[in-house]
């Protein structure tokens, strides 16, 4: 077949990709039969064979652990953009309007192409792809935050960095509550529900457009959208639901009354969220706790706990650490540190909960580097060997913090796995809160230490509708060599 006149994205020297249909600088294509997957009033893009910059997909059937619309498949297509994208960049470093549509025109086609090569008929899944994808122009930015660290030149090309994708789930670009609002109602309408309807459209918005869906549900439907959710939902992939639909600071506000008035104290609970949450994070937190659980969190703290353990948590509580760095105490605090415990039989306590609980992260950063000179070994290590229990816990928890907040998930996560039985709390918990803040980061920890990425991780340990809806939050999959 006739190629056509050049194109103005193509690179003299590289074989030309087939255009698709619809593209003015090519004859329009046979159409063949209408596939499966189509909607009605739309046109199908044609698949763009031989292109030199895409990679060999499997043939094979699709893996029945996971939707069609998977992280792997929006890896895919963000890597056949970056590359057309990449191109175009090399005839110009600002490319224009036609290159950044031709650009998404292939990006189309491709994702309809694997679309119709899953050898999967018209179903709930390609109907939600078809709805996921907006009837307009593909939701370029969405997609990529959604995926692998986006490529730079593509990043360059809309005019973001790296560090404007920590999380994996971003805000939908193309986004209309009172449809979201109806696609869910008819996912649960009638007998049985569609959970892939549910967690593929849920897991692809925003905290606080899930708030805004649920406004539109109770405005449309005159029902509760998480109670409607409850009663439809069940296990596992129900508290996850259920938990991305609360949100974020009455989420914190909602683990620490869970922690504070179930059978016992959870301590791992409360030394997670007071550890690893920002000052101004905790503020809204207290303010929450009262208005939702009508008491003072500070109040069921001391009546659950007792000693310097409930001390630091009251001090992090608190949320009154100092800014910046304060050079001349830098010196003198390490000191303090090693004079309190290492140097001497016997721990002061009250110089660890000073130090670690009102100081900033950046000025404790320098403190450890400082500590390790003077005692010779890292501070962990010796909060480890003067103090027991959750005391011992707490301080520690904060140290990693302190260093690293998305190391610090990355090994509760790996914990959560990798032991005789899947703790689904902490599993649940993290992947839900650190979704929107740092996953990237977290992932990117979590292949480096382990040798095993975090997706693969998860797959391995969970299935079914629970196991897809993680996968999603995860975003997608890395390799050691990635980073």
């Amino acid at each position: 077949m006739s190629q056509g006149p050049p194109h103005p994205g193509d690179v003299p020297g590289t074989p030309t990709p087939r255009r698709c249909s619809g593209d003015p600088q090519t004859p329009e294509l046979s159409r063949g039969p209408p596939h499966p997957g189509d909607v009605p009033g739309t046109r199908r893009p044609r698949s763009c064979p031989g292109d030199p910059h895409t990679p060999e997909l499997s043939r094979g059937p699709p893996d029945p652990k996971i939707s069609l619309w998977t992280p792997r498949l929006r890896s895919i297509t963000v890597d056949r953009l970056a590359s057309t994208v990449c191109v175009t960049s090399a005839l110009s470093p600002d490319p224009g309007p036609i290159a950044v549509a031709t650009a998404a025109s292939r990006w189309c086609c491709d994702v309809m192409n694997l679309m119709k090569d899953s050898a999967e008929p018209e179903n709930a899944t390609t109907r939600n792809l078809h709805h996921l994808s907006s009837n307009s122009s593909p939701p370029l930015l969405h997609l990529l935050s959604t995926s692998s660290p986006p490529p730079p030149p593509l990043l360059r090309l809309v005019g973001l960095s790296r560090m404007d994708y920590r999380g994996t789930v971003r805000p939908f670009v193309n986004f209309n509550p009172k449809s979201d609002a109806e696609f869910l109602y008819k996912a649960m309408k009638g007998i049985g529900t569609d959970e892939d309807a549910v967690l593929m459209l849920l897991t692809a918005r925003s905290n606080g457009q899930r708030q805004e869906i649920k406004e539109a549900y109770k405005k449309s439907y005159k029902k509760d959208l998480v109670s409607h959710l409850k009663s439809e939902l069940d296990g596992l992939f129900e508290s996850l639901i259920v938990a991305l639909m609360t949100p974020p600071v009455l989420y914190d506000a909602s683990l620490l009354n869970k922690a504070l008035k179930g059978a016992g104290t959870n301590d791992e609970v409360l030394i997670e969220v007071l550890a690893s949450r920002s000052p101004e994070r905790l503020k809204e937190v207290i303010k929450t706790y009262k208005k939702e659980f009508g008491g003072k969190l500070e109040k069921d703290i001391m009546s659950d706990t007792s000693g310097h353990y409930e001390k630091l948590l009251l001090v992090l509580l608190q949320g009154n650490r100092e800014e910046g760095v304060n050079e001349g105490k830098i010196e003198k605090d390490a000191k303090d540190l090693f004079e309190a415990g290492a140097s001497k039989v016997g721990t002061d306590e009250e110089v660890f909960i000073s130090i670690l609980g009102k100081r900033s992260h950046e000025h404790l950063r320098l403190v450890f580097a400082a500590y390790k000179k003077l005692a010779g070994t890292d501070i962990e290590e010796s909060i480890k060997s003067e103090t027991t229990g959750n005391l011992e816990n707490l301080m520690v928890a904060i140290v990693k913090c302190v260093r690293s907040v998305p190391a610090y998930f990355a090994e509760a996560l790996y914990g959560s796995m990798r032991r005789a039985g899947t703790d689904d709390g902490t599993l649940i918990r993290v992947m839900v809160s650190r979704s929107e803040v740092d996953m990237l980061d977290i992932r990117e920890v979590f292949c480096q230490t382990y040798k095993v990425s975090l997706y693969n991780t998860i797959q391995e340990d969970t299935k079914g509708d629970y196991g897809k809806a993680l996968l999603y939050l995860c975003g997608g999959n890395d390799r050691a060599g990635d980073f």
